[in-house]
Protein backbone atom coordinates (compact mmCIF):
# COMPACT_ATOMS: atom_id res chain seq x y z
CA UNK A 1 0.00 0.00 0.00
CA UNK A 2 0.90 3.59 -0.57
CA UNK A 3 0.02 6.70 1.88
CA UNK A 4 -0.42 9.68 0.03
CA UNK A 5 -0.64 13.19 1.62
CA UNK A 6 -2.77 16.32 -1.00
CA UNK A 7 -2.91 19.46 0.01
CA UNK A 8 -5.76 21.25 -2.45
CA UNK A 9 -6.96 24.89 -3.01
CA UNK A 10 -10.31 24.61 -1.03
CA UNK A 11 -12.13 25.71 -4.07
CA UNK A 12 -11.08 21.95 -5.85
CA UNK A 13 -11.09 19.90 -2.20
CA UNK A 14 -14.66 18.02 -3.47
CA UNK A 15 -12.85 17.58 -7.35
CA UNK A 16 -9.97 15.88 -5.41
CA UNK A 17 -11.89 13.23 -3.11
CA UNK A 18 -14.32 12.60 -6.24
CA UNK A 19 -10.63 11.48 -8.24
CA UNK A 20 -10.63 9.26 -5.02
CA UNK A 21 -13.18 7.77 -4.74
CA UNK A 22 -13.87 6.91 -8.54
CA UNK A 23 -10.37 5.24 -8.70
CA UNK A 24 -10.31 1.55 -7.54
CA UNK A 25 -7.66 0.49 -4.97
CA UNK A 26 -8.05 4.05 -3.30
CA UNK A 27 -9.30 3.72 0.64
CA UNK A 28 -9.29 5.36 4.13
CA UNK A 29 -9.74 8.94 2.67
CA UNK A 30 -9.79 11.54 5.50
CA UNK A 31 -9.90 15.24 4.46
CA UNK A 32 -8.87 18.12 7.01
CA UNK A 33 -10.40 21.22 5.83
CA UNK A 34 -8.16 24.29 5.71
CA UNK A 35 -5.48 22.50 7.45
CA UNK A 36 -2.57 23.30 5.40
CA UNK A 37 -0.78 26.82 5.89
CA UNK A 38 2.13 26.00 3.36
CA UNK A 39 1.12 26.21 0.39
CA UNK A 40 -2.30 27.00 2.05
CA UNK A 41 -5.53 24.71 1.80
CA UNK A 42 -7.37 21.72 2.82
CA UNK A 43 -5.42 18.19 3.97
CA UNK A 44 -6.85 15.23 1.82
CA UNK A 45 -4.90 11.92 3.25
CA UNK A 46 -5.71 8.57 1.47
CA UNK A 47 -3.99 4.53 0.98
CA UNK A 48 -4.12 3.74 -2.38
CA UNK A 49 -2.28 0.32 -3.75
CA UNK A 50 0.65 0.18 -5.68
CA UNK A 51 -1.79 -0.30 -8.68
CA UNK A 52 -3.88 2.75 -8.47
CA UNK A 53 -0.64 5.27 -8.21
CA UNK A 54 -0.87 5.62 -12.30
CA UNK A 55 -4.34 6.70 -12.40
CA UNK A 56 -4.39 8.84 -9.45
CA UNK A 57 -1.10 10.75 -10.39
CA UNK A 58 -2.41 11.47 -13.80
CA UNK A 59 -5.81 12.44 -12.70
CA UNK A 60 -4.47 14.47 -10.51
CA UNK A 61 -1.28 15.77 -11.82
CA UNK A 62 -2.12 19.54 -11.85
CA UNK A 63 -2.22 19.52 -7.79
CA UNK A 64 1.41 20.12 -9.09
CA UNK A 65 1.61 23.17 -9.50
CA UNK A 66 -2.02 24.37 -7.75
CA UNK A 67 -1.01 22.05 -4.52
CA UNK A 68 1.45 19.34 -3.44
CA UNK A 69 1.33 15.56 -3.90
CA UNK A 70 3.39 13.31 -1.26
CA UNK A 71 3.51 9.52 -1.21
CA UNK A 72 4.80 7.04 1.08
CA UNK A 73 5.19 3.80 1.30
CA UNK A 74 2.90 1.59 4.05
CA UNK A 75 5.17 -1.22 5.25
CA UNK A 76 2.24 -3.04 7.08
CA UNK A 77 -1.39 -1.80 7.26
CA UNK A 78 -3.90 -3.89 9.33
CA UNK A 79 -7.13 -3.39 7.56
CA UNK A 80 -9.80 -5.30 6.01
CA UNK A 81 -10.49 -2.02 3.52
CA UNK A 82 -6.81 -1.89 2.62
CA UNK A 83 -7.18 -5.61 1.86
CA UNK A 84 -10.21 -5.40 -0.29
CA UNK A 85 -8.97 -2.06 -1.73
CA UNK A 86 -5.29 -4.57 -2.85
CA UNK A 87 -8.22 -6.73 -4.42
CA UNK A 88 -10.21 -4.31 -6.39
CA UNK A 89 -6.81 -2.59 -8.12
CA UNK A 90 -6.15 -4.80 -10.94
CA UNK A 91 -3.15 -6.52 -11.52
CA UNK A 92 0.14 -7.35 -8.82
CA UNK A 93 1.69 -4.94 -6.55
CA UNK A 94 5.07 -5.93 -8.13
CA UNK A 95 4.06 -5.94 -11.59
CA UNK A 96 2.79 -1.88 -10.84
CA UNK A 97 4.92 0.76 -12.59
CA UNK A 98 5.09 3.85 -10.70
CA UNK A 99 6.34 5.98 -13.41
CA UNK A 100 6.61 9.37 -11.02
CA UNK A 101 7.94 7.43 -8.38
CA UNK A 102 10.61 5.59 -11.24
CA UNK A 103 11.45 9.15 -12.88
CA UNK A 104 12.17 10.94 -9.64
CA UNK A 105 14.63 8.15 -8.70
CA UNK A 106 16.37 7.68 -11.75
CA UNK A 107 16.40 11.70 -12.30
CA UNK A 108 18.27 11.55 -8.38
CA UNK A 109 20.80 9.47 -9.52
CA UNK A 110 21.85 9.98 -12.98
CA UNK A 111 23.65 13.58 -11.77
CA UNK A 112 27.69 13.27 -10.80
CA UNK A 113 27.89 13.53 -7.01
CA UNK A 114 30.75 12.95 -4.81
CA UNK A 115 29.30 9.85 -3.65
CA UNK A 116 28.94 8.36 -6.83
CA UNK A 117 32.42 9.39 -7.76
CA UNK A 118 33.68 7.84 -4.82
CA UNK A 119 32.05 4.27 -5.18
CA UNK A 120 32.76 4.24 -8.41
CA UNK A 121 36.77 4.56 -7.96
CA UNK A 122 36.56 2.26 -5.01
CA UNK A 123 35.06 0.11 -6.97
CA UNK A 124 37.05 0.40 -9.67
CA UNK A 125 40.39 0.00 -7.44
CA UNK A 126 39.05 -3.11 -5.70
CA UNK A 127 38.76 -4.81 -8.96
CA UNK A 128 42.05 -3.53 -10.00
CA UNK A 129 43.80 -5.25 -6.90
CA UNK A 130 41.48 -8.55 -7.62
CA UNK A 131 43.12 -9.33 -11.04
CA UNK A 132 46.60 -8.38 -9.25
CA UNK A 133 45.87 -11.02 -6.66
CA UNK A 134 43.82 -13.34 -8.96
CA UNK A 135 41.07 -13.07 -6.25
CA UNK A 136 37.50 -13.93 -7.48
CA UNK A 137 36.46 -12.48 -4.03
CA UNK A 138 37.76 -9.12 -4.44
CA UNK A 139 36.45 -8.64 -8.05
CA UNK A 140 32.92 -9.26 -6.79
CA UNK A 141 33.23 -6.64 -4.46
CA UNK A 142 33.94 -4.20 -6.47
CA UNK A 143 30.62 -5.43 -8.63
CA UNK A 144 28.50 -5.03 -5.16
CA UNK A 145 30.18 -1.98 -4.63
CA UNK A 146 29.83 -0.40 -7.82
CA UNK A 147 27.15 2.55 -9.02
CA UNK A 148 26.82 2.76 -12.18
CA UNK A 149 23.38 0.92 -12.65
CA UNK A 150 21.79 4.08 -11.48
CA UNK A 151 22.82 6.38 -14.96
CA UNK A 152 22.39 3.50 -17.16
CA UNK A 153 18.13 3.05 -15.87
CA UNK A 154 18.23 7.08 -16.59
CA UNK A 155 19.40 6.41 -19.78
CA UNK A 156 16.73 3.78 -20.47
CA UNK A 157 13.76 6.26 -18.90
CA UNK A 158 15.02 8.58 -21.13
CA UNK A 159 15.16 6.67 -24.29
CA UNK A 160 11.82 5.55 -23.24
CA UNK A 161 10.31 9.03 -22.38
CA UNK A 162 12.02 10.69 -25.40
CA UNK A 163 13.74 12.95 -22.83
CA UNK A 164 17.54 13.80 -24.74
CA UNK A 165 18.94 15.87 -21.91
CA UNK A 166 18.64 13.34 -19.60
CA UNK A 167 20.04 10.48 -21.58
CA UNK A 168 22.57 13.18 -22.77
CA UNK A 169 23.30 14.36 -18.71
CA UNK A 170 23.46 10.65 -17.64
CA UNK A 171 25.92 9.54 -20.71
CA UNK A 172 28.31 12.28 -18.84
CA UNK A 173 27.81 11.05 -15.82
CA UNK A 174 28.67 7.54 -16.58
CA UNK A 175 31.33 8.41 -19.03
CA UNK A 176 32.71 11.15 -16.25
CA UNK A 177 32.35 8.18 -13.80
CA UNK A 178 34.31 5.62 -15.25
CA UNK A 179 36.90 8.23 -16.51
CA UNK A 180 37.45 9.68 -12.94
CA UNK A 181 37.51 5.77 -11.87
CA UNK A 182 39.75 4.51 -14.36
CA UNK A 183 42.22 7.64 -13.79
CA UNK A 184 42.72 7.11 -10.43
CA UNK A 185 43.10 3.01 -10.39
CA UNK A 186 45.21 3.82 -12.94
CA UNK A 187 47.83 6.12 -11.14
CA UNK A 188 48.07 4.05 -8.26
CA UNK A 189 48.40 0.83 -9.94
CA UNK A 190 51.43 3.08 -12.23
CA UNK A 191 52.75 4.22 -8.77
CA UNK A 192 52.75 0.71 -7.32
CA UNK A 193 54.70 -0.40 -10.36
CA UNK A 194 57.36 2.47 -10.02
CA UNK A 195 57.79 1.28 -6.28
CA UNK A 196 58.36 -2.70 -7.72
CA UNK A 197 54.88 -3.87 -6.42
CA UNK A 198 53.86 -5.12 -9.13
CA UNK A 199 54.89 -6.07 -12.42
CA UNK A 200 53.69 -7.17 -15.71
CA UNK A 201 53.82 -11.06 -14.71
CA UNK A 202 51.15 -9.67 -11.69
CA UNK A 203 48.31 -9.26 -13.90
CA UNK A 204 45.94 -11.81 -13.74
CA UNK A 205 45.38 -13.87 -17.46
CA UNK A 206 44.06 -17.44 -16.09
CA UNK A 207 40.59 -18.98 -16.18
CA UNK A 208 39.14 -17.08 -13.33
CA UNK A 209 39.56 -13.09 -14.53
CA UNK A 210 39.76 -14.53 -18.17
CA UNK A 211 36.14 -13.30 -19.25
CA UNK A 212 36.86 -9.81 -18.02
CA UNK A 213 39.34 -9.28 -21.46
CA UNK A 214 37.52 -11.92 -23.93
CA UNK A 215 34.08 -10.54 -24.48
CA UNK A 216 32.16 -12.93 -26.60
CA UNK A 217 28.17 -13.64 -27.02
CA UNK A 218 27.68 -14.62 -23.90
CA UNK A 219 29.16 -11.43 -22.28
CA UNK A 220 26.63 -9.77 -24.64
CA UNK A 221 23.91 -12.44 -23.25
CA UNK A 222 24.31 -11.65 -19.55
CA UNK A 223 24.40 -8.40 -20.10
CA UNK A 224 20.80 -8.35 -21.68
CA UNK A 225 19.73 -10.30 -18.82
CA UNK A 226 21.10 -8.18 -15.93
CA UNK A 227 19.36 -5.08 -17.93
CA UNK A 228 15.94 -6.75 -17.40
CA UNK A 229 16.95 -7.76 -14.01
CA UNK A 230 18.44 -4.24 -13.00
CA UNK A 231 15.30 -2.49 -14.17
CA UNK A 232 12.88 -4.80 -12.87
CA UNK A 233 14.27 -4.66 -8.98
CA UNK A 234 14.15 -0.99 -9.49
CA UNK A 235 10.17 -0.40 -11.29
CA UNK A 236 9.18 -3.81 -8.35
CA UNK A 237 11.34 -2.06 -5.37
CA UNK A 238 13.32 -5.98 -5.49
CA UNK A 239 16.76 -4.04 -3.65
CA UNK A 240 18.19 -7.95 -3.48
CA UNK A 241 17.55 -8.57 -7.12
CA UNK A 242 19.63 -5.36 -7.89
CA UNK A 243 23.04 -6.47 -5.91
CA UNK A 244 22.51 -9.59 -7.75
CA UNK A 245 22.50 -7.17 -11.42
CA UNK A 246 26.04 -5.57 -9.76
CA UNK A 247 27.52 -9.24 -9.56
CA UNK A 248 26.75 -10.67 -12.96
CA UNK A 249 27.95 -7.76 -15.14
CA UNK A 250 31.37 -6.80 -15.54
CA UNK A 251 31.48 -3.22 -15.86
CA UNK A 252 33.85 -2.79 -13.08
CA UNK A 253 35.90 -5.50 -13.41
CA UNK A 254 36.76 -4.76 -16.95
CA UNK A 255 37.12 -0.75 -15.68
CA UNK A 256 39.89 -2.24 -12.99
CA UNK A 257 41.72 -4.58 -15.83
CA UNK A 258 41.94 -1.94 -18.03
CA UNK A 259 43.45 0.71 -15.69
CA UNK A 260 45.89 -1.91 -14.73
CA UNK A 261 46.46 -2.90 -17.85
CA UNK A 262 46.91 0.68 -18.92
CA UNK A 263 49.98 1.23 -15.99
CA UNK A 264 51.71 -1.90 -17.08
CA UNK A 265 51.92 -1.47 -20.77
CA UNK A 266 49.50 -4.70 -21.65
CA UNK A 267 48.03 -3.00 -24.36
CA UNK A 268 46.08 -6.18 -25.64
CA UNK A 269 44.51 -6.76 -22.32
CA UNK A 270 43.71 -3.27 -22.91
CA UNK A 271 41.99 -3.52 -25.95
CA UNK A 272 39.79 -6.70 -24.43
CA UNK A 273 38.53 -4.89 -21.24
CA UNK A 274 37.12 -2.05 -23.08
CA UNK A 275 35.39 -4.08 -25.49
CA UNK A 276 34.55 -6.06 -22.66
CA UNK A 277 33.56 -2.52 -20.68
CA UNK A 278 31.26 -1.47 -23.79
CA UNK A 279 29.28 -4.42 -24.66
CA UNK A 280 27.82 -5.02 -21.20
CA UNK A 281 27.02 -1.33 -21.02
CA UNK A 282 25.65 -1.41 -24.46
CA UNK A 283 23.48 -4.66 -23.39
CA UNK A 284 22.07 -3.24 -20.11
CA UNK A 285 20.66 -0.28 -22.05
CA UNK A 286 19.23 -2.28 -24.72
CA UNK A 287 17.49 -4.94 -22.49
CA UNK A 288 16.44 -2.01 -19.84
CA UNK A 289 14.73 0.69 -22.55
CA UNK A 290 13.11 -2.93 -23.91
CA UNK A 291 11.89 -3.82 -20.42
CA UNK A 292 10.55 -0.46 -19.86
CA UNK A 293 8.95 -0.43 -23.07
CA UNK A 294 7.40 -3.84 -22.13
CA UNK A 295 6.21 -2.36 -18.82
CA UNK A 296 4.57 0.28 -20.56
CA UNK A 297 3.14 -1.08 -23.42
CA UNK A 298 1.70 -4.72 -21.79
CA UNK A 299 1.45 -5.10 -18.23
CA UNK A 300 -1.57 -5.29 -16.30
CA UNK A 301 -2.18 -1.83 -14.38
CA UNK A 302 -4.74 0.59 -13.33
CA UNK A 303 -3.28 2.87 -15.93
CA UNK A 304 -5.79 1.42 -18.07
CA UNK A 305 -8.34 4.83 -17.90
CA UNK A 306 -5.33 7.14 -17.91
CA UNK A 307 -1.46 7.02 -20.40
CA UNK A 308 1.14 6.16 -18.68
Amino acid sequence: MLHLRLISPPSRADEVTAVLEDCPGVTNIVVLSGAARLPSGDVILCDAARESANEVLGRLKWLETEGSIAIEHVDLSLSKTAEEAIEEAPGEPDDAVIWEEFAHRVQGESGITWAFLVFLAIATQLAGIGVLQNSVILIIGGMVLSPEFGPIAAICFGLLRRRWRLVVHSLRTLITGFAAAIAVTFACALVSHWLGWIGPGDLATGEEVRFIVTPDRWSFIVALLAGVAGVLSITAGKSTALIGVFISVTTVPAAGYLAVALALGQWEQVAGSVSQLSMNVAGMILAGTTTLVVQRRFWPQVGRRSSV
